[in-house]
Order: C-alpha cells, then structure tokens, then sequence
C-alpha cells in the first residue's frame, strides 16, 4: 500500500530530502547513467509528492516520486517534473496513480493552466494516455532522447 504526501520543500524532513534525493540519484543517474546537476535549484519553489510503500517487513519506502513545478520557473506553463518510480514499485500501477495525482495537483493549484512535461521519448505514449501531444523533435537531454510535450489548458466553466 502507498501513503500519498504532498509537501513544499519547508515542509520536507531531512530523511524524505534524503530518500527523495537519493532515489532520483538512484534511477536518473545510476540506472540510467545520465550524469546531470540534479539539484538545479528549482525544488525549493516546487511542491513534492511521495509516494511511501507502506507494506514490508523494512518499513516505509519511497516508492514513487514527481515535483509540481510552478508556472513560469522552468515553462511559461505548469510541469511536472522529476517523475519517478523506484525500482522495487514498477508494474504496480503506482507509475500511473503518481501522474493522476500530480495532474490533479496542478489542475486545482493553478486552474486553466496547461501543463508541459520534458518527457523521455520512449515514454511518449504513457503520457499521451494522459492527454499530453508532442510539441517538439527529439532532442537530446544528458544523454538520453527526449521529446516537450504539452497537455493544453483545460476549459474553463463559464
């Protein structure tokens, strides 16, 4: 079972920096050999979800991760940002409760806004599934292909 939080970055314990931190280590850089400035400054005006599996005999685990980032600090529109499953939580679905849940975030904290996403490319039709459509070519990203893409604002009730 995953505990869903949402926090700011004051809010944040040292122990959920640390397992926050040390995950996106864990799978950007490590796993995927990507090496990149992960800390760039953006998550102190970005609110954090962690996603703690709950169940096991080891105690609480980050088991999925994403930033909500803040319209106009990385895109002129909202993002989401840093998105992450660990590696022991992948094929629980939780990759996709993560998404629902950070798009649901954005869509009550800055209503009308459309949300752009610097998406790996293989994961292109895993966000499309969410409403997002391609804006850019590939390009390259610490080394790894990937691809803007934007899910456009939804309406708003008149």
């Amino acid at each position: 079972m995953v505990a869903w939080q949402w926090k700011t970055f004051e809010e944040l314990t040292l122990d959920e920096l640390y397992r926050l931190l040390a995950l996106r280590s864990k799978v950007f850089v490590l796993e995927q050999k990507s090496f990149y400035q992960d800390m760039d400054g953006a998550d102190r005006a970005c609110h954090h979800l962690l996603g703690h599996e709950t169940g096991g005999t080891e105690g609480p685990w980050l088991a999925a991760y994403l930033r909500a980032v803040p319209p106009g600090l990385k895109f002129p529109e909202a993002s989401l940002g840093r998105i992450v499953t660990a590696p022991g939580a992948r094929g629980s679905g939780q990759g996709k409760v993560l998404v629902d849940k950070g798009l649901a975030f954005i869509e009550s904290t800055y209503p009308g806004v459309a949300i752009r996403i610097g998406a790996q490319h293989y994961l292109q039709r895993f966000y499309e599934g969410f409403g997002f459509r391609q804006v850019s070519d590939v390009y390259d990203e610490d080394g790894i292909p990937h691809i803007d893409m934007l899910r456009p604002a939804p309406s708003l009730p008149r």
